[in-house]
């Protein structure tokens, strides 16, 4: 059974937000008291937030659908709507959030640091808010917002600042195991330790993690063993430890191939060239061991490294080894830059900057593209004329015919408002006026049907009678 998770792919769904209500408020002796409809809640988030009690990505490799819930639709009375709760996901210490791409969307370090993976829909406005000078009782409200939802792949790259790497059966885990507290799965066969364990080490006044990486073994940064699903975990340490067996049985093998073999692995993992190394010779209580450390001391030396010999078993030569490694890991942090409290940076659009763009493809067929232009006509409900117009109205303003007509558009074109997979696409009949003295009765626009006949009744009606007042004023009697 899976124990421990530490790439997961998921699919977030932020919440949408709720339509906005029409509504007229009404009472006794108010059969029309003005618009009172509520707007629509706006959608929750879905938020990624590091949590130190949380170490692997297990629940989310069993329930990788993660959606966060709606916001309520707006009622009569002026009442809004409820926003959508926001759906917390806590992950571990040192996830990182990558797109389908493989592009680092964050890199989430240090407890409380959060993330949102999907943002919520706004909700929508009712008719309240829609109401205007020109426009005194809208017969519509704007729908809700859909959320956004994608993928997203997590990986976990554990926050230590120590990592032990070696071959399977160097002895990694029996090392942590009494440096630390930590109590990993130790016996005598490789790949004893399939997960990373980490051990928190106190030496003097320093405090420090190590974490025990999986065995690795040649071809582990091409997919071989486990290195591949390893190897991330030690590009956030401050120094590598090599744990090197000097009692191997296997007789193709010795400490110093080993250690060239592991060093080949990780430079062609890359990003670990400037990682302070320390050589661990392991596994000296044992008589031919000991004579083996002692033989290629010099050598490893001759090359540059510190060289510890320890036995874990034994418990010899620890405490050197705690307080080299404590003094490294200072040295590291010190180095670091301070932290600096977030900055909040506003940059304000240009005056000039309408927020879209106009494009004339194959066809004949020009597509506008922006945030405001593709929100609207998520919000509009194409079953109300009215609401049609109000579009209409505000994309003239927004400046997008008078682009269409410098880009060459002409009446009757095919205009698409959005993306490839999800436009809105009509011909493009040009107003160029400003639209909302047009409008006729609660809930209709003149522009998008035929006369109504009722309505030329009326109007013939009215020419009747202004006719028959003019004759009886133009009567003279005898």
């Amino acid at each position: 059974m899976t124990t421990f998770v530490d790439r997961v792919e998921l699919h977030v769904a932020a919440g949408s937000g709720g339509h906005g209500c029409a509504s007229v408020h009404r009472e006794k002796f108010k059969p029309l008291g003005g618009p009172d409809g509520g707007n629509g809640g706006r959608g929750g988030d879905v938020i990624l937030v590091v949590d130190q009690s949380v170490t692997t990505l297990l629940d989310y490799h069993h329930s990788p659908h993660r959606k966060a819930t709606n916001g309520k639709p707006g009622e009569g009375g002026n009442r809004s709507g409820k926003d959508g709760q926001d759906l917390i996901l806590p992950v571990p210490d040192g996830t990182v959030v990558l797109d389908k791409r493989g592009e680092v969307l964050a890199d989430l370090v240090g407890h409380g640091t959060s993330f949102v993976a999907a943002e919520g829909g706004r909700g929508g406005l009712g008719n309240a808010a829609l109401a205007s000078a020109r426009r005194k009782a809208p017969g519509f409200a704007l729908l809700g917002e859909p959320g956004r939802s994608g993928d997203i792949v997590l990986e976990l790259k554990t926050v230590a600042d120590v990592a032990l790497v070696g071959y399977p059966s160097a002895g990694k885990s029996s090392l942590i195991s009494v440096l630390s507290a930590a109590k990993p799965k130790i016996a005598d066969y490789p790949f004893t330790t399939l997960v990373p364990n980490l051990g928190v080490v106190t030496a003097g006044s320093t405090v420090y993690t190590v974490a025990d990486v999986p065995g690795l073994i040649p071809g582990a940064s091409q997919g071989r063993g486990l290195g591949l699903e390893f190897l991330r975990h030690v590009e956030r340490c401050s120094v590598l430890v090599h744990v090197l067996d000097t009692a191997t049985l296997e007789s193709d093998r010795d400490p110093v191939s080993d250690l060239d073999v592991i060093e080949e692995e990780l430079r062609q993992y890359g990003g670990l060239d400037d990682r302070p190394r320390i050589v661990v010779l392991n596994k000296v209580d044992i008589p031919d061991g000991k004579d083996l450390a002692e033989m290629i001391r010099p050598d490893l030396e001759e090359r540059g490294y510190r060289v510890f010999e320890v036995s874990a078993v034994a418990h010899l030569g620890l405490k050197e080894l705690s307080f080299a490694l404590a003094e490294i890991v200072a040295t590291a942090r010190a180095a670091r830059p301070k932290e600096e409290a977030t900055r909040i940076v506003i940059r304000p659009k240009a005056v000039d900057d309408a927020g879209f763009t106009v494009t004339r493809e194959d066809e004949g067929l020009f597509r506008v593209r922006g945030d405001k232009p593709e929100r609207w006509v998520r919000q509009t409900d194409f079953n109300n004329d009215e609401a049609v117009g109000y579009l209409a109205d505000r994309l003239n303003r927004l400046g997008v015919e008078e682009q269409l007509m410098k880009a060459g558009a002409r009446a009757g074109d095919g205009v698409a408002i959005g993306p490839e997979d999800d436009a809105v696409v009509f011909d493009w009949e040009p107003t160029m006026m400003a639209g909302a003295e047009m409008l006729g009765r609660r809930g209709e626009d003149h522009r998008l049907e035929a006369p109504r006949p009722a309505a030329q009744r009326r109007r013939d009606r009215d020419a009747e009678r202004d006719e028959a007042e003019r004759a009886y004023d133009d009567f003279e009697p005898f």
